[in-house]
């Protein structure tokens, strides 16, 4: 069974003419340079990254379910392996077409519906050919052309030799284990509900970050850090935290907002550790959303940097930008960026306690697509530099990670005291605070 949509057929016929115009009659064959395939709780996705743009076409067969992706005038070179399936994909194939063109194969487990679109060059990533399944296997819509056919001949499956083979992992130093979640027993004193923290682990899966030259992986601190920021935020009596990714796997930075929100949080905390050129730059720092873009260049470098992880998990942001920038424009959102202020304002004042902080000592202004939830208090904690020596070294330390952990928390408890929700079981606790201090007031007053 075949399946498109119209919108990937506009990007592929979008595609096409950017090919006409860039290539000459002539031009060599373009060259397959790498091939990523990953599987996580958002669904599967293929990663080819290509040399020149090229005329595609994706497209299901059934019985057995398979997914194939054609491209024109492309080979594979006789070096590049292919990563072994995962997820529903049971293996990766491909072979040489008709001519010049290159065939993929995706033995997949169940008949799944495939979405393609393409990413254009940026900084160091080429053209890429995105083509995601969805996280389980879904019936499949019946073709928009009911004329066309399968190819003819052989099953493509006999047509295809099995060149995949597993690739090893680099061996990275170990960060630390991870903190189990304390069990919070609610008091029965005091009754409401809990605030809702979501603390977010930067990167993850295929997207490790920035990486230290002693070889610490971003993701690998960051996870660390969220887990024992949220055993830190379990501790405290009417809160509660949630973890937006609990393992190492990716996630857009859409996506991670969107878990955010379905969790129902009331604020969302966003833990990375980054890495820039001059190695002499250490130190902490707080981030907040900015409606005009960064406060400053470094600023917007940073901020440029992490926009593209969605990048390299072959997600094209500019759907997603469209609705975000009519976003942005609400009261409500305005209304969340002096909340995130306050906020981040107070986790700043707190890591000063933990060691140096970068740059200015103030909360700084920058355009993350992961802070620009409409409706909730964010943030982005950069931990440290770990393309710092000494940075690096405190990141992989245990105890200095539940330093940092506590810190945030601290910075957190401390802003919600001051702003306890209404109905919340943290109100309740504050008037009760407040009103113990109040008679105590009276009695010394009284003698």
């Amino acid at each position: 069974m075949l399946t498109r949509g119209p919108r990937s057929t506009a990007l592929r016929l979008a595609w096409l003419v950017l090919s006409l115009a860039w290539l000459p009659a002539w031009a060599s064959p373009a060259r397959v340079t790498d091939v990523r395939l990953w599987s996580g709780p958002e669904g599967t996705r293929l990663v080819i990254e290509l040399s020149a743009p090229v005329e595609y076409d994706v497209f299901a067969l059934d019985d057995p379910d398979r997914i194939v992706v054609d491209l024109a005038n492309t080979i594979l070179p006789a070096n590049e392996s292919l990563p072994p399936g995962q997820g529903p994909v049971k293996a990766l194939r491909s072979g040489p077409q008709q001519g010049q063109g290159l065939r993929f194969v995706l033995d997949v487990t169940g008949a799944l519906k495939p979405r393609s679109f393409v990413v254009g060059p940026d900084g160091s990533a080429g053209h890429r050919l995105v083509v995601e399944l969805p996280g389980s296997p879904v019936a499949v819509a019946a073709p928009m052309n009911a004329a066309r056919t399968a190819p003819a001949g052989k099953d493509v499956l006999a047509m295809v030799a099995d060149t995949s083979r597993a690739v090893a992992a680099p061996a990275v130093p170990k960060v630390t284990e991870p903190t189990p979640l304390p069990t919070k027993v609610a008091s029965p004193a005091v009754k409401g509900r809990d605030l809702v923290i979501a603390i977010d682990a930067g990167h993850g899966g295929q997207d490790p970050g920035a990486i230290g030259r002693g070889g610490t992986r971003e993701k690998d601190v960051t996870l660390a850090i969220a887990r024992k920021l949220a055993a830190e935020i379990n501790a405290e009596d009417g809160m509660k935290a949630v973890l937006i990714r609990e393992g190492d796997y990716f996630i857009t930075l859409g996506g991670r907002t969107r878990k955010a929100r379905q969790l129902g949080a009331d604020m969302f905390v966003s833990i990375h550790a980054d890495s820039v050129q001059n190695r002499a730059v250490s130190g902490a720092s707080v981030y907040v959303l900015s409606l005009r873009g960064a406060s400053d260049e470094a600023a917007k470098w940073l901020a440029d940097s992490e926009n593209a992880a969605d990048l390299k998990g072959g997600v094209s942001l500019d759907e997603s930008d469209d609705v975000l920038a009519s976003v942005l424009l609400d009261v409500t959102q305005k209304e969340s960026i002096s909340d995130s202020v306050e906020a981040a304002d107070s986790v700043l004042t707190a890591l000063r306690g933990v060691g140096n902080t970068h740059g200015t000592p103030r909360v700084r202004h920058a355009g993350f697509i992961v802070l620009k939830s409409p409706d909730i208090p964010s943030m982005l904690v950069e931990t440290a530099f770990i393309s710092n020596a000494a940075d690096e070294r405190r990141l992989r330390d245990a105890s200095h990670q539940a330093r940092i952990a506590a810190a945030v928390r601290t910075g957190v408890r401390n802003y919600w005291y001051d702003n306890p929700p209404p109905g919340s079981k943290l109100a309740a606790i504050v008037a009760a605070q407040r009103s113990g201090m109040a008679d105590a007031g009276k009695a010394v007053a009284g003698r």
